[in-house]
Formats: structure tokens, C-alpha cells, sequence
């Protein structure tokens, strides 16, 4: 968890670039994570040398070469502000555009140049940039948790987030989802609306702790992870950069990342392609027909984005692959005829496998949308026995603007307890935070898959004295009162 003398960092910096004349928000995040892209390349390229120097070995791919030396954060950083400004401009700048290119210098080498090559450093002064650097160098982004706080709470400053139905997903949601569809190395995972990458970075952290082995165990294994399991669009130039950068940080050199109006073009080419899909689409409300895919529209007829996202994950699985998304409520109990056939769909077509229903302050301070997790696999031939339901009361934050920890109230980790042992689910009452529904229950309430709909509430029965004797004791109250006021009006003469 990101702490409050890191958050002061971040404010104070951003504080600083808005009165030196950077004032768009996404403009301050773009410049400041290729700041701390520079920052970090320092870093890996000084944990090379220290592991050199204990084993006797040169460095096998230094991220500088000698001749590149003085493009260290730790060198320039001590340099004078104008020498400074003129190093990071003309020469750094350049460098970290050109990561990733092919041996040849083809700008096109990577996904990651391919975004870069837009880039543009606008940092407008020497005295800003020495400024902004000095107050960079004391924040530690060793720790990769560290860095997807800072992330994460950088992109909670924007100021017109949650317009176009755009939140950022916290992290320790989209751990979560991670965990339960735990991804394996013969995985191509996807997010067709991947914004900064945080589903695809989760799932190449959790390909790493957990099949480390699998990845590098050879160079057509080392491959696979850096070029053919992760995929990712987006129609924001800018996001796509910042996803490069941070998948690049990450470890992964050569995501499939690209611009791509995930809705409005055509899927034929990706058709049954994934095997996984982790996704948080945007619920912007309403598009026109004519800028929707007629792909799209053949599996469901509808103007709703998150009935669209649904139809086109149907689309982008490959038979037996999995998805965990994020959706609003409404796509759950929505009684349009869209709704009802995509639920239908689901249930008879496919296998629903579970739904978490989400308190509503989850995405604050955002908006107080309710929302909950859907995960179903693609079979084409059916397959839905029992759907396990979970409520979670809590995420480990208060769920109000603040969103202050509340460890000791966290549900993640029962969550992922009871789904890991769901079978043991079906013997639950519906009055628990988990159970299963048959599937014949679920037809038989129109494929409504709200869990108020089958959740059972305890009600206590409270005892309560007869109306005279609570009625008597008012009046004694009274009484007393009056008692006391006249006694004060005595003391008072």
C-alpha cells in the first residue's frame, strides 16, 4: 500500500509541474513515468553491476553501454540544470524512444518504439526538470509494489477520471481475478481495453512467481512470454505508451500492445484467438449502431458498451478459454432483451462458473457504481451444473472517498479460499457470503443473476415490551425533565 510520505512526494512533484506549465493531468503522468522509466533503467542496470561484481562476470545485457555512461539517472542528476536539460532532451530521450529496436535500427522492432516514436519531452525548462528530478530521486521504485501504488494513485489524480465510464481498477481487485483464473505459460491472455497494462502486468507477475521455471526454460519458452502471451488495446495514444513503459519495466519486452477501437472494428482476425480474459471495459452507456462492429451486433443487437464487451469476449475466446471481467450490475438483472439473451447465452451456451458481487465503493472516489466480477468459460456446447456466488462485504478499504485500509476487514482472501474449495459450496446455506445456485433455479427466475435474487437474509426476532409500559416510561421521563427545568429556573432567581 502506497504510504502518505510517498503520496506527499507525488502531490508536491505534481504540484510543481502544474505551475511550471505542464497543466493537462494526463500530460503530467505521461512525462513523469518517462522519468521514472529513466530512473529505473538506472536502477536494473545498477543491481547488473552489483550482481557482476559478486560473481566475477561481466554484465551479460547492460541497459548502458560505456559510451552511454553519462545517461544514468546517477550521473545527470548531479549535473547543473542547463546540462542537465540538454543531456535528458537531446540524448536521453532519444535513448529510451529507441529500446526495443530491432539490430538494424527498424523503429518498428517493438510494440514498445512503435508507441514511442510519438513520444514528445515537454519539459519546458531546466529549472523545472533539475526540480522535478531532485524530488523523484528520493522515491524507491525497487519494489515493484511500489510501483503500481505510485501508478495507480498518479492515475487517481487525473481529473476527468470516471468520464466515458473510464475507472482505474485497483490492484488488489485485479490481483484477485489473477489468482482465481490462474494463468499458466500456454495462456494468451488478452485485455481489449488494457489502458496502463494492470491486468497484463498482473498476469506476467503471476507467470513469473508461479511457472518461473516453464518461462525461461529455454529461448523459444523466453519468447513466448515476451511476444505471444500477452495482448492488449487500447484507442488512447497515450495509455498505450505508458502500457508499453510499464510492461517493459515489468520484464516483459515485447507485449502484443496496439491501438484498437476495440468495438468499433471488426474481430474476424481475432476471432477464438485467447485463452484468457481479464478486462475492466468501459461502461460509457449508449453507442450508434453504425459505429459498432456488425460482428458484434450479430451476436446480440444493443447499443449498451457493456453488453457489446460481453459479446465481444464471446467472440475473442478460443473453445475451452477463460474470462474474468468486470461488469455493473445492471448486466446481471437488466430486463432489455439484450440482457436477457447475453445472460441466457451464458448459462445455456456457455459455463458460468461464478459471480463476486462487489460493494458499490469499490471504484470510489470515482462513483459509487455497483459492480461485480463475472467468470465463465467458452464451450460452445454448455455446461452451467451450479453457479458459485460470493458477497463481498469488504476489499480492505472503506468504501468511502478516502478509501482507508481496513486489513482486518479484507474478503480476498476467503474468497479465493472458498473458490479454490467451491465443491464444498454446495452444502451452504444462502444465508453465507458464499454459495452455489443450480442452474434449473436460474432458468427458472429468467436467468436473473443478481445474488439478492437468491441470497437468503436472517432476520433476528427483537422482543419489544408492550406500548403502555413504553408508553409509562415516557411519562415518567417527562416528568423528570420538567422536574429538572423547574428546579434550573429556581436556581436561576
Amino acid at each position: 500500500m502506497i504510504t502518505g510520505e510517498i503520496k506527499s512526494k507525488i502531490d508536491s512533484i505534481w504540484n510543481t509541474m502544474w505551475s511550471g506549465g505542464i497543466s493537462n493531468p494526463l500530460s503530467v503522468i505521461e512525462q513523469l513515468t518517462y522519468l521514472l522509466f529513466i530512473k529505473r533503467l538506472d536502477e536494473l542496470h545498477t543491481l547488473e553491476e552489483r550482481k557482476a561484481a559478486r560473481t566475477g562476470k561481466s554484465i551479460d545485457e547492460p541497459v548502458f553501454s560505456e559510451a552511454q555512461d553519462h545517461l544514468r539517472w546517477s550521473r545527470f542528476k548531479e549535473t547543473a540544470p542547463e546540462k542537465m536539460y540538454t543531456i535528458v532532451k537531446d540524448e536521453v530521450f532519444p535513448f529510451i524512444k529507441g529500446l526495443g529496436q530491432n539490430g538494424d535500427g527498424d523503429p518498428e522492432g517493438s510494440t514498445y518504439t512503435h508507441h514511442m516514436k510519438d513520444a514528445i519531452f515537454m519539459m519546458p525548462s531546466a529549472r523545472l526538470l533539475a526540480n522535478v528530478v531532485d524530488q523523484l530521486d528520493s522515491i524507491d521504485m525497487a519494489d515493484a509494489d511500489t510501483k503500481g501504488d505510485l501508478y495507480e494513485y498518479m492515475l487517481g489524480k487525473i481529473a476527468s477520471a470516471g468520464q466515458n465510464g473510464q475507472f482505474r481498477t485497483p490492484r488488489h481487485i485485479i490481483k484477485l481475478m489473477v489468482d482465481m483464473t490462474a494463468p499458466t505459460p500456454k495462456d494468451k491472455i488478452c485485455d481489449p481495453a488494457c489502458g496502463t497494462a494492470g491486468f497484463l502486468i498482473a498476469a506476467s507477475e503471476s507467470l513469473v512467481k508461479h511457472h518461473s521455471d516453464d518461462i525461461y526454460r529455454d529461448e523459444v519458452s523466453r519468447r513466448r512470454f515476451n511476444e505471444g502471451t500477452f495482448h492488449g488495446y487500447d484507442f488512447d495514444s497515450t495509455m498505450l505508451r505508458i502500457g508499453s513503459m510499464n510492461m517493459l519495466l515489468h520484464g516483459v519486452e515485447n507485449p502484443d500492445i496496439r491501438y484498437r477501437d476495440s468495438l468499433a472494428q471488426s474481430v474476424d482476425d481475432e476471432a477464438e484467438k485467447y485463452s484468457l480474459i481479464l478486462a475492466n471495459p468501459p461502461f460509457a452507456g449508449s453507442l450508434d449502431y453504425e459505429s459498432t462492429a456488425k460482428d458484434l451486433q450479430q451476436i446480440v443487437k444493443t447499443k449498451k458498451t457493456e453488453l457489446l464487451f460481453l459479446a465481444l469476449f464471446l467472440r475473442l475466446l478460443q473453445s475451452g478459454g477463460r474470462a474474468a471481467i468486470i461488469v455493473p450490475d445492471g448486466v446481471l438483472f437488466g430486463s432489455s432483451n439484450a440482457h436477457k439473451i447475453l445472460r441466457k447465452m451464458l448459462v445455456e451456451e456457455q459455463k458460468l462458473d461464478a459471480i463476486i458481487s462487489m460493494p458499490s465503493g469499490v471504484f470510489k472516489p470515482y462513483a459509487g457504481v455497483s459492480t461485480a466480477i463475472l467468470f465463465f468459460t467458452k464451450t460452445n456446447s454448455g455446461g452451467t451444473d451450479n453457479v458459485w456466488f460470493y458477497d463481498m462485504k469488504s476489499d480492505g478499504f472503506s468504501l468511502d472517498d478516502k478509501r482507508t485500509p481496513q486489513p482486518e476487514k479484507c474478503d480476498l482472501q476467503d474468497i479465493l479460499s472458498r473458490w479454490q474449495n467451491r465443491e464444498a459450496d454446495g452444502e451452504r446455506k444462502r444465508t453465507e457470503q458464499s454459495f452455489c445456485v443450480s442452474k434449473a433455479e436460474i432458468v427458472g427466475n429468467d436467468y436473473d443473476l443478481s445474488i439478492n435474487r437468491y441470497k437468503e437474509v436472517e432476520y433476528e426476532q427483537v422482543d419489544y415490551d408492550p406500548p403502555q409500559e413504553i408508553l409509562e416510561r415516557l411519562g415518567k421521563l417527562e416528568d423528570e425533565i420538567s422536574e429538572g427545568r423547574k428546579d434550573l429556573e429556581r436556581l436561576l432567581k
